[in-house]
Protein backbone atom coordinates (compact mmCIF):
# COMPACT_ATOMS: atom_id res chain seq x y z
CA UNK A 1 0.00 0.00 0.00
CA UNK A 2 1.25 3.64 -1.07
CA UNK A 3 2.15 5.78 1.70
CA UNK A 4 0.00 8.70 2.70
CA UNK A 5 0.67 11.79 1.19
CA UNK A 6 1.42 14.21 3.71
CA UNK A 7 -1.22 17.61 3.18
CA UNK A 8 -1.10 20.99 4.29
CA UNK A 9 -3.96 22.76 4.50
CA UNK A 10 -4.66 26.42 5.05
CA UNK A 11 -8.22 28.16 5.61
CA UNK A 12 -8.84 31.63 4.51
CA UNK A 13 -10.12 34.40 6.22
CA UNK A 14 -11.97 33.74 9.08
CA UNK A 15 -11.71 30.19 8.66
CA UNK A 16 -10.75 27.45 10.92
CA UNK A 17 -10.35 23.68 10.80
CA UNK A 18 -13.93 23.17 10.12
CA UNK A 19 -13.65 24.71 6.94
CA UNK A 20 -11.47 21.47 6.05
CA UNK A 21 -13.74 18.99 7.60
CA UNK A 22 -15.22 17.66 4.38
CA UNK A 23 -12.17 16.96 2.44
CA UNK A 24 -10.73 15.76 5.86
CA UNK A 25 -12.95 13.15 5.72
CA UNK A 26 -12.66 12.46 2.08
CA UNK A 27 -8.89 12.32 1.84
CA UNK A 28 -8.65 10.07 5.06
CA UNK A 29 -7.61 7.10 3.78
CA UNK A 30 -4.68 8.72 0.96
CA UNK A 31 -3.73 11.84 2.98
CA UNK A 32 -2.19 12.37 6.31
CA UNK A 33 -3.32 16.12 6.97
CA UNK A 34 -2.85 19.21 8.73
CA UNK A 35 -4.64 22.21 8.88
CA UNK A 36 -2.38 25.42 9.43
CA UNK A 37 -2.50 28.07 11.97
CA UNK A 38 -2.86 31.18 10.12
CA UNK A 39 -3.71 33.47 13.30
CA UNK A 40 -0.34 33.95 15.20
CA UNK A 41 1.40 36.55 12.57
CA UNK A 42 0.81 39.67 11.16
CA UNK A 43 2.89 39.24 7.64
CA UNK A 44 2.67 36.54 5.32
CA UNK A 45 6.16 35.83 5.82
CA UNK A 46 6.33 35.01 9.36
CA UNK A 47 2.40 32.96 8.70
CA UNK A 48 4.54 30.86 6.31
CA UNK A 49 7.49 30.67 7.94
CA UNK A 50 5.65 29.00 11.13
CA UNK A 51 3.02 26.73 8.79
CA UNK A 52 7.25 25.72 6.91
CA UNK A 53 8.31 24.77 10.68
CA UNK A 54 5.47 22.66 11.71
CA UNK A 55 5.19 21.35 8.37
CA UNK A 56 6.17 17.69 6.77
CA UNK A 57 10.17 18.18 4.49
CA UNK A 58 8.02 17.28 1.61
CA UNK A 59 3.91 17.77 1.16
CA UNK A 60 1.40 18.89 -0.75
CA UNK A 61 -0.47 22.08 -0.08
CA UNK A 62 -3.89 23.42 -0.17
CA UNK A 63 -4.77 26.87 0.60
CA UNK A 64 -8.33 28.67 0.20
CA UNK A 65 -8.16 32.80 0.01
CA UNK A 66 -6.12 33.96 2.29
CA UNK A 67 -4.65 30.48 2.10
CA UNK A 68 -3.69 30.93 -1.29
CA UNK A 69 -1.79 34.54 -0.65
CA UNK A 70 -0.05 32.48 2.55
CA UNK A 71 0.30 29.44 0.05
CA UNK A 72 2.49 32.01 -2.57
CA UNK A 73 4.16 33.06 0.31
CA UNK A 74 5.45 29.49 1.45
CA UNK A 75 6.05 28.84 -2.76
CA UNK A 76 8.81 31.95 -2.45
CA UNK A 77 10.67 30.53 0.90
CA UNK A 78 10.55 26.76 0.30
CA UNK A 79 9.29 25.82 -3.19
CA UNK A 80 11.65 22.74 -3.14
CA UNK A 81 9.23 21.61 -0.41
CA UNK A 82 5.92 21.72 -2.01
CA UNK A 83 4.77 18.63 -4.56
CA UNK A 84 1.40 19.67 -5.43
CA UNK A 85 -0.77 22.89 -4.76
CA UNK A 86 -4.18 23.77 -4.76
CA UNK A 87 -5.14 27.54 -4.84
CA UNK A 88 -8.90 27.51 -3.90
CA UNK A 89 -11.21 31.26 -4.89
CA UNK A 90 -8.22 32.81 -4.62
CA UNK A 91 -6.38 36.13 -6.32
CA UNK A 92 -3.16 36.74 -7.27
CA UNK A 93 -2.77 40.89 -7.00
CA UNK A 94 -2.30 42.99 -3.95
CA UNK A 95 -5.11 44.62 -1.97
CA UNK A 96 -6.48 48.43 -3.74
CA UNK A 97 -6.52 50.97 -1.20
CA UNK A 98 -10.38 50.85 -1.38
CA UNK A 99 -9.84 47.16 0.12
CA UNK A 100 -7.64 48.38 2.51
CA UNK A 101 -9.66 51.23 4.30
CA UNK A 102 -12.55 48.41 4.19
CA UNK A 103 -10.31 46.04 5.92
CA UNK A 104 -9.72 48.98 8.40
CA UNK A 105 -13.46 49.73 8.82
CA UNK A 106 -14.05 45.94 9.48
CA UNK A 107 -10.99 45.90 11.87
CA UNK A 108 -12.84 48.89 14.11
CA UNK A 109 -16.44 46.73 13.64
CA UNK A 110 -14.60 43.39 14.97
CA UNK A 111 -13.06 45.45 18.38
CA UNK A 112 -16.56 47.28 18.74
CA UNK A 113 -18.96 43.82 18.14
CA UNK A 114 -16.87 41.08 17.41
CA UNK A 115 -15.59 38.95 14.29
CA UNK A 116 -19.16 37.68 14.07
CA UNK A 117 -20.37 40.71 13.29
CA UNK A 118 -18.09 41.00 10.59
CA UNK A 119 -19.07 37.78 8.94
CA UNK A 120 -22.92 38.67 9.28
CA UNK A 121 -21.55 41.92 7.17
CA UNK A 122 -20.30 39.71 4.39
CA UNK A 123 -22.56 36.77 4.97
CA UNK A 124 -24.27 37.26 1.34
CA UNK A 125 -21.41 38.36 -0.80
CA UNK A 126 -19.72 35.19 0.41
CA UNK A 127 -22.73 32.50 0.42
CA UNK A 128 -24.55 31.87 -2.40
CA UNK A 129 -27.96 33.07 -1.83
CA UNK A 130 -29.65 29.18 -1.82
CA UNK A 131 -27.21 28.19 0.95
CA UNK A 132 -28.20 31.43 3.37
CA UNK A 133 -31.71 29.38 4.54
CA UNK A 134 -29.37 26.97 5.85
CA UNK A 135 -29.09 27.90 9.39
CA UNK A 136 -26.87 25.11 10.22
CA UNK A 137 -24.13 25.82 7.21
CA UNK A 138 -24.21 29.60 8.26
CA UNK A 139 -23.49 29.09 11.69
CA UNK A 140 -20.73 26.55 11.09
CA UNK A 141 -19.29 29.34 9.12
CA UNK A 142 -20.25 32.48 11.32
CA UNK A 143 -18.62 29.98 14.84
CA UNK A 144 -15.14 29.98 12.67
CA UNK A 145 -15.02 34.06 12.45
CA UNK A 146 -15.87 33.67 16.38
CA UNK A 147 -13.61 30.92 16.97
CA UNK A 148 -10.68 33.12 15.07
CA UNK A 149 -12.13 36.54 17.51
CA UNK A 150 -10.92 40.18 16.84
CA UNK A 151 -7.48 40.01 17.52
CA UNK A 152 -6.84 37.19 15.03
CA UNK A 153 -8.79 38.29 12.29
CA UNK A 154 -6.62 42.15 12.68
CA UNK A 155 -3.75 39.76 12.53
CA UNK A 156 -4.80 38.67 9.50
CA UNK A 157 -5.95 41.64 8.09
CA UNK A 158 -2.83 43.24 8.55
CA UNK A 159 -0.66 40.38 6.80
CA UNK A 160 -3.38 40.62 3.97
CA UNK A 161 -2.94 44.30 3.26
CA UNK A 162 1.12 44.20 3.14
CA UNK A 163 1.04 41.25 1.17
CA UNK A 164 2.75 41.67 -2.44
CA UNK A 165 1.19 41.31 -6.16
CA UNK A 166 2.00 37.67 -6.29
CA UNK A 167 2.24 37.88 -10.18
CA UNK A 168 5.40 37.87 -11.17
CA UNK A 169 5.94 35.03 -8.53
CA UNK A 170 3.48 32.64 -10.55
CA UNK A 171 6.11 31.28 -13.39
CA UNK A 172 8.33 30.21 -11.15
CA UNK A 173 6.20 27.29 -9.49
CA UNK A 174 6.45 24.41 -11.40
CA UNK A 175 4.69 21.95 -9.16
CA UNK A 176 1.45 20.55 -10.13
CA UNK A 177 -1.22 22.93 -9.93
CA UNK A 178 -4.70 23.03 -9.50
CA UNK A 179 -6.55 26.16 -9.29
CA UNK A 180 -10.16 25.68 -8.20
CA UNK A 181 -12.90 29.17 -8.39
CA UNK A 182 -16.65 29.38 -9.17
CA UNK A 183 -18.28 30.97 -11.58
CA UNK A 184 -19.54 34.22 -9.50
CA UNK A 185 -16.71 34.22 -7.26
CA UNK A 186 -16.58 37.44 -4.70
CA UNK A 187 -12.30 37.39 -5.52
CA UNK A 188 -12.59 37.71 -9.15
CA UNK A 189 -14.45 36.87 -12.52
CA UNK A 190 -13.34 33.59 -14.14
CA UNK A 191 -11.77 35.11 -16.98
CA UNK A 192 -9.17 36.83 -14.32
CA UNK A 193 -8.34 33.83 -12.54
CA UNK A 194 -7.93 32.52 -15.77
CA UNK A 195 -5.95 34.78 -16.71
CA UNK A 196 -3.26 34.07 -13.68
CA UNK A 197 -3.99 30.68 -13.69
CA UNK A 198 -2.42 30.72 -16.86
CA UNK A 199 0.87 32.31 -15.61
CA UNK A 200 1.83 28.81 -13.81
CA UNK A 201 3.07 26.22 -16.21
CA UNK A 202 2.03 23.33 -14.92
CA UNK A 203 -1.43 24.20 -14.17
CA UNK A 204 -5.78 23.71 -14.40
CA UNK A 205 -8.58 25.27 -13.95
CA UNK A 206 -11.63 23.57 -12.58
CA UNK A 207 -14.73 26.30 -12.58
CA UNK A 208 -17.56 25.09 -10.49
CA UNK A 209 -20.92 26.73 -10.82
CA UNK A 210 -22.68 29.29 -7.96
CA UNK A 211 -20.69 31.95 -6.17
CA UNK A 212 -19.68 31.02 -2.80
CA UNK A 213 -16.10 31.96 -1.56
CA UNK A 214 -16.41 29.07 1.19
CA UNK A 215 -16.38 26.32 -1.91
CA UNK A 216 -14.36 23.46 0.10
CA UNK A 217 -17.57 23.87 2.51
CA UNK A 218 -20.46 25.13 0.38
CA UNK A 219 -18.72 22.95 -2.65
CA UNK A 220 -17.38 20.12 -0.53
CA UNK A 221 -18.06 17.34 -2.64
CA UNK A 222 -17.21 18.50 -5.92
CA UNK A 223 -13.88 20.08 -3.82
CA UNK A 224 -13.05 16.59 -2.19
CA UNK A 225 -13.32 14.61 -5.69
CA UNK A 226 -11.09 17.10 -7.33
CA UNK A 227 -8.39 16.96 -4.95
CA UNK A 228 -8.96 13.07 -4.33
CA UNK A 229 -8.29 12.86 -7.87
CA UNK A 230 -5.29 15.52 -8.20
CA UNK A 231 -3.59 13.70 -4.91
CA UNK A 232 -3.69 10.77 -6.50
CA UNK A 233 -2.33 11.33 -9.98
CA UNK A 234 1.35 11.26 -10.63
Amino acid sequence: MPAATKLVLVPGLLCTKALWAPQMAALADIADITVADHTRHDTMAGIAKSILAAAPERFALAGLSMGGYISYEIMRQAPERVTKLALLDTGARADPPERKEQRLRRNALAQREGAGAVLDELMSALIHKDRLADKAFTGTIRQMAIDIGAEGLIRQHAAIMSRPDNRPLLPSIKCPTLVITTEGSALGSVDDTRAWQRMIPNSELLVLPGNSYHVAASDADACAQAALAFIKRN
